[in-house]
Parts: C-alpha cells; sequence; structure tokens
C-alpha cells in the first residue's frame, strides 16, 4: 500500500515503523552473522590447525582460552553494540520525522 507523497510522515505511521524495522533487521543479521561466525569458527579452527590452537597462553590452551575466557566478553560486545545501535536508529528515525514536520508546517 503506497502513501500519498504529500502526506506527512508521522511517528507512529507505517512508514516510518517499516523503515525502522528494516534499519533494524539490518543491524539484527550483522550481529547474528557475527555471533555465528564466532560460534561456527572455532570448532574449524580447532579442526583446521590443531597445532595452533594447542598453543598454551596463560596456562590454558588457545581453544579454552577463547572458549572459556574470550567468548562471553565477544557476546556481551555485540549485545552492547546492538542495543547501542538500536537506540540510535530510533533517535535517527524520530529526528527526521521531527525534521520533516518542521518543513512541513
Amino acid at each position: 500500500m503506497e502513501l500519498p507523497k504529500d502526506s506527512k510522515t508521522d511517528l507512529h505511521s507505517e512508514e516510518f515503523l517499516h523503515r525502522l524495522m528494516r534499519r533494524q533487521l539490518r543491524l539484527s543479521i550483522a550481529c547474528a552473522t557475527t555471533f555465528l561466525i564466532a560460534l561456527l569458527g572455532l570448532p574449524l579452527l580447532n579442526y583446521f590447525f590443531p597445532e595452533l590452537m594447542a598453543v598454551r597462553v596463560f596456562g590454558f590452551t588457545l581453544t579454552w582460552l577463547i572458549l572459556g575466557v574470550l567468548f562471553f566478553p565477544l557476546v556481551w560486545l555485540i549485545s552492547w553494540l546492538f542495543i547501542r545501535k538500536s537506540i540510535a536508529l530510533e533517535e535517527a528515525e524520530a529526528a527526521d520525522v521531527a525534521g520533516e514536520k518542521g518543513r512541513g508546517a
């Protein structure tokens, strides 16, 4: 359903919500892709580079250092970035709508 070109974009309009949801979907896919690369990358590193992953770092093998120590901060970082960017997307969309109303009035 097309909106009339002269209609003003409202903060709760379908156009606003679809645009915001599309941008948040792209952000979600990027975060999920990063997580899956990290999740699937460790077994692949163990399979293709067993000598490298057996190297001891701070008393741990590299595999356990990544899995037991570095994996959770990575997940927290991905989550923090997702929340921060999602809020920024919402604020930018709201500012765009406010700007359009200011120009249209």
